[in-house]
């Protein structure tokens, strides 16, 4: 590799509200761009460099700009506004401060990812097999959550100065989750017993399966019936990677039932998509930017949940720019991860890896040159690096290295 791919890191906007010198080192690094957050989940941030905080609490999931009263006015589902960064629009003063030191903006937008609007209307979240909701995970089936996240897309992506979006968490969420004072590990649940834990039963969910022909409540059971060896400890675990994931849940539930409720999710989840880029497409092209990148953070295996949502990558590729993939591992994981969208890509399609260089969060920043050239190899055109304003000196001396 003589030269590394086309590259952004990641950023908050609280990074670079009130430090003047934020852009200027980000810019330092080498990397032409930035994917900023527009809207994101709440969290719990390290500020290292900035000289007016070292952390930052965001407390809930917000919008990180003011949204448009009139889009929201009247309904019952709409963003919150952020409360912990100064300013009306902090989105919009940190990228124009990474704009005016030379450097592209791209939006970065979670959608199916709100803690709060799950406390608030219990009933738009994800209900597992034992009647638990999870208010971190809307239920993306449901009208009123999709049109929701569609209407949240296209505001939050397409910001003014920002030149494509990169769309996370637009499909299922689960039982995964990094909550407050977590206690969920004393069980080990391999990736097919947390499929099973994240199945969704809500009423729609409920509805959708038996109008495929198997009451709700008998596939709820046979849910439960799958897990029970798993609570008594008579489960070995399914083997890793994804192959080996979805041949267990095809296993545990039988064929007909995974073939009912895997039809009734990927068809939520690809009708999300689709609305979402399409609506993105839309207000970009309202806005006289038609070159806007619409990107999505993506699994290749459709059953995975989360932030990296499980999706048919032909099918994604087919409508969506490009897609983040996760790339964070041994070689063997990013293989399996790239492999999959390299074989459905297109001339121009983005396929972005994901590499997470924060030593402190996992990451190997001393490696960092080796797996990019891995991700390259694996047919990887892009890269993003997670994330510029967590990172430690050392962390980004290695991005500076690299691509300075």
């Amino acid at each position: 590799m003589t030269r590394p791919p086309h590259t952004s890191v990641f950023c908050y906007p609280w990074d670079v509200v009130g430090d003047p010198g934020a852009a200027a080192r980000v810019a330092g690094l080498g990397v032409p761009q930035v994917t900023l957050a527009a809207a994101y989940h709440s969290t719990r941030a390290l500020t290292p460099r900035h000289p007016r905080h070292r952390v930052v609490t965001a407390r809930y999931a917000a919008v990180l700009y003011p949204p448009d009263a009139g889009r929201w006015a009247g309904r019952r589902l709409r963003p919150h506004v952020q409360e912990w960064t100064p300013g009306a629009d902090p989105y919009g003063e940190a990228a124009g401060a990474l704009r005016d030191a030379g450097l592209a903006v791209h939006s970065w937008v979670v959608l199916a990812h709100n803690t709060r609007l799950g406390e608030e209307h219990p009933d738009t979240s994800v209900a597992n097999a034992y009647g638990d909701r999870y208010p971190w995970a809307p239920c993306i089936a449901q009208p009123e959550v999709a049109t929701h996240l569609v209407d949240l897309a296209a505001e939050a992506a397409v910001r003014p100065g920002t030149e494509g979006t990169e769309l996370e968490s637009c499909g299922w969420y689960g039982l995964a989750h990094l909550h407050a004072h977590d206690k969920i590990g004393g069980v080990g649940l391999d990736g097919a017993a947390q499929y099973l834990m994240s199945l969704c039963f809500c009423p729609t969910c409920r509805a959708g399966y038996a109008g495929l022909g198997v009451a709700g409540e008998e596939v709820a059971a046979a849910v439960r019936a799958a897990l029970e060896p798993v609570w008594a400890g008579r489960r070995a675990p399914a083997g890793a990677g994804r192959a080996a994931e979805r041949e267990e849940i095809e296993r545990l539930l039988g064929p007909e039932l995974y073939a009912l409720v895997t039809t009734w999710r990927d068809r939520a989840a690809r009708t999300l998509q689709h609305r979402a880029v399409a609506a993105v497409r839309q207000a970009a092209a309202r806005a006289g930017r038609p070159d806007f990148r619409v990107l999505l953070h993506a699994d290749p295996a459709a059953h995975r949940c989360g932030a990296n949502v499980g999706v048919d990558p032909a099918d994604v590729l087919g409508h969506a720019d490009g897609v983040v993939v996760p790339c964070t591992g041994d070689d063997a994981a990013r293989r399996d991860a790239l492999t999959p969208f390299a074989a459905a890509a297109g001339p121009d399609t983005t396929l972005a890896a994901n590499l997470t260089f924060v030593g402190g969060m996992g990451g190997d920043p001393g490696a960092l040159a080796a797996h990019v050239e891995h991700a390259v190899d694996l047919g990887a055109n892009h890269l993003r690096l997670y994330h510029a304003g967590l990172a430690g000196q050392e962390d980004l001396a290695a991005v500076a290295g690299l691509f300075g």
